[in-house]
């Protein structure tokens, strides 16, 4: 009967958020609340449950997620970003566009959320377009694939992000182990998939492919990527330290608390409100201001977030999580790929990466408990996983058919493919780097 109750929650959680287009947050609130009574939990554990869970999560999730759309809103606002890109151009040059493009995106993807990237990055995509004479999706697929494979796979984006906290694992080795397992998917779904594309021909709407408008007091080449890239920067240099320092010295706690994730993008928003800030002219309000528009954007990805952290609690709480544990164990599937195919089905069934991954979190976070699966890994899994197909019941999708111009059938020739291709290997990818880390 308990498989079942799990079941036809996550069937009506679907066909809520798909078919009757209910807000993300309030489907879950509508799921949650007759599953926890259905599963035998009193009106008062059930409330104390929801409560709980969306505490829980949003306490260790919020401040990471919202100083990441800080930084991010920063870096796109202040023209950092947009000077990253035309300087990786004029590096490179257009006869290597697509790895241009491609390492543009994964630049620019470490701090921006992706729908922020997309509409950043398609202008330039498309004036190297016009002004060369390339295919567009040639050259554009690679730089929304890596904007695509970070947003699924790599801490501080609001899903991986979620996923981390969720099923305890690491942030700053989830981050590594996804960057290490990015790039081959990158280059995979990106340049290689994109030569099978030549004969596709992209229309983009004139009125979408204007010039980026310049920003009053663009920062320089150097400011815009140290700025960009500097959370990745102070974590590498803490975590080095902690390396090379003996254990128990009088360093560690400080090194530890430096670590945080928390505290390095305190200090990375800190600082970059200096350098893309006050530094190039603008006032201590504009700069807050932006921020202040970066939590705006961020709250209803934080209430998603929080809604998927009830539903989860309230299995823990029922005492749903060992069953699951005990039936999912009994597939024979090995955890990681039992978690890539849950996100994946809830993704296609349902369109958002992000409530796949939240979604298929819940539901695994029994097997992390009982058995020997590597955290880190299992949230690069689930991670990849939600990425797989993105089809018409995605809003990524159509934003992509819309700006290149393309039928449904070549958006899915192309597009969905190339998700599916990030998926796949991503999924490869945990697998073999399981291998090695049990190996070694």
């Amino acid at each position: 009967m308990l498989p079942l109750i799990i079941l036809l929650a996550v069937l009506a959680l679907i066909a809520l958020i798909s078919w009757a287009k209910v807000d993300a947050f309030l489907a879950f609130l509508l799921v949650t609340l007759p599953t926890g009574l259905a599963l035998g939990l009193g009106p008062a554990r059930v409330l104390a449950a929801v409560q709980k869970g969306l505490g829980d999560t949003l306490g260790s999730v919020a401040l990471v997620v919202v100083l990441g759309a800080m930084l991010g809103k920063l870096v796109a606002e202040s023209g950092a970003a947009r000077q990253i890109a035309v300087t990786m151009m004029h590096t490179f040059g257009t006869r290597r566009a697509q790895w241009t493009l491609l390492g543009t995106g994964f630049v620019v993807g470490v701090p921006l959320f992706y729908n922020v990237g997309f509409l950043l990055l398609l202008p330039l995509v498309f004036s190297v377009v016009q002004q060369y004479r390339l295919p567009a999706l040639f050259v554009g697929l690679p730089a929304l694939a890596a904007l695509s494979a970070l947003h699924g796979f790599l801490p501080p984006h609001p899903a991986p992000t979620a996923l981390v906290v969720q099923l305890g694992a690491d942030i700053g080795r989830t981050f590594a182990y996804g960057l290490l397992l990015a790039v081959p998917a990158v280059v995979l779904a990106g340049p290689v998939f994109a030569r099978t594309l030549r004969g596709l021909v992209a229309h983009p709407p004139p009125g979408l492919v204007a010039a980026p408008a310049a920003a009053a007091n663009p920062p320089g080449r150097l400011n815009s990527f140290l700025s960009s890239l500097l959370p990745v920067a102070l974590l590498a240099v803490v975590l080095g330290l902690r390396a090379a320092l003996p254990a128990g010295g009088a360093l560690g706690p400080a090194l530890t608390f430096l670590a945080a994730p928390e505290v390095v993008l305190l200090l990375a928003v800190v600082g970059a409100g200096f350098s893309l800030g006050t530094a190039q002219g603008r006032s201590l309000a504009q700069v807050t201001g932006i921020y202040a528009g970066a939590v705006r954007d961020v709250a209803p990805i934080l209430l998603i977030i929080g809604g998927a952290g009830a539903l989860k609690e309230v299995l823990l709480a029922s005492g749903a999580s060992a069953v699951i544990a005990s039936s999912l164990g009994g597939t024979g599937l090995p955890p990681l790929v039992l978690g890539w195919l849950l996100a994946a089905g809830i993704r296609v069934a349902l369109g958002s990466a992000t409530v796949a991954g939240l979604t298929a979190a819940g539901v695994m976070l029994p097997i992390v408990q009982h058995t020997p699966t590597e955290p880190n890994l299992l949230v690069l899994s689930i991670g990849a996983g939600s990425l797989f197909l993105s089809h018409l019941n995605d809003g990524g999708f159509w934003l992509f058919k819309e700006y290149f111009g393309l039928s449904v059938k070549d958006t899915l020739r192309s597009w969905s493919l190339m998700e599916c291709i990030l998926s796949v290997v991503g999924l490869l990818g945990v697998l073999l780097l399981d291998w090695g880390l049990r190996v070694a």
